[in-house]
């Protein structure tokens, strides 16, 4: 029996009760396991969310996607791609544009989510990739921005990379904002982190915030090592003569072969 697919009311009402989970996802698998393993709200590229088979494998996943508000165009190009994403099957929209933006968006009843703290493509503002909000009026400043949002009619938005006490007082004060902490402690609504961390997916940096419970990417060297080993047995094989062997072949009966043989030139 497929999972009931939460709504924004739904996400709403369960502030302060329970934490819910989210994670970054790239593929049908992901999002298949994602399901499977009763995660709460994935965010993930438009193309995936918009594939045939996404809501087939991931029925119950709430969705958010977006475009990078340096890609997205006009505020008219942001609600074009905002209203096709949601036809497709998106339950939200990321805005990293602009309060204004933003409340363009929620007049258009998008369902718009925002993000302060570290911002990746905001993040010359606030320092370049590093925590936010470590001063006290660098924290009031992140409270007064996250009122915004929610006055621009976000229903909520990613914190990433504050200090937890600070995302805490926050998100007590604000009701009417779910705050989806990645890296800002547990005192958020949604605690976000990205597959490809969880799952050990990549040599790069880790971030401090993020926790590592598999390590896929020593099992896709293991893998690389397996496919070298077994392309170079099949390139000796063929090259020795033991394939193909007989098993492999269709064979013929000997006297059609024979009659196709004296019809040669």
């Amino acid at each position: 029996m497929p999972r009931k697919r939460p709504t924004v009311a739904d996400l709403r009402a369960l502030k302060g009760k329970r934490q819910l989970t989210m994670l970054r996802i790239f593929t049908l698998d992901e999002a298949a396991a994602a399901e499977e393993a009763g995660i709460d709200i994935v965010s993930a590229p438009i193309e995936l969310v918009a594939h045939p088979r996404y809501r087939e494998v991931a029925p119950g996943l709430f969705s958010m996607t977006g475009v990078d508000h340096r890609e997205a165009g006009t505020r008219d190009d942001y609600l074009r791609f905002s209203l096709k994403a949601l036809m497709a099957g998106a339950d939200a929209i990321y805005c990293s544009g602009g309060l204004g933006t933003v409340k363009f968006l929620a007049d258009e009843h998008v369902p718009v989510v925002g993000h302060v703290g570290l911002v990746p493509s905001r993040a010359t503002w606030t320092g370049g990739f590093k925590a936010v909000g470590k001063t006290a009026d660098a924290a009031f400043a992140l409270y007064e921005e996250c009122l915004a949002y929610e006055a621009a009619g976000a229903f909520a938005v990613e914190i990433e990379v504050v200090p937890d006490a600070v995302a805490t007082e926050i998100s007590r004060r604000l009701p009417g904002l779910l705050l989806w902490s990645m890296g800002s402690g547990a005192g958020c609504d949604v605690q976000y982190l990205f597959a490809m961390d969880i799952l050990g997916d990549h040599k790069d940096h880790m971030p401090r915030h993020s926790k590592v419970y598999r390590n896929f990417a020593a099992e896709y060297e293991r893998l690389q090592r397996e496919r070298v080993a077994a392309f170079s047995e099949f390139r000796r094989d063929v090259e020795t003569g033991a394939f193909p062997e007989d098993r492999y072949l269709v064979k013929i009966d000997e006297a059609e072969l024979a009659a196709f043989r004296a019809r040669l030139p």
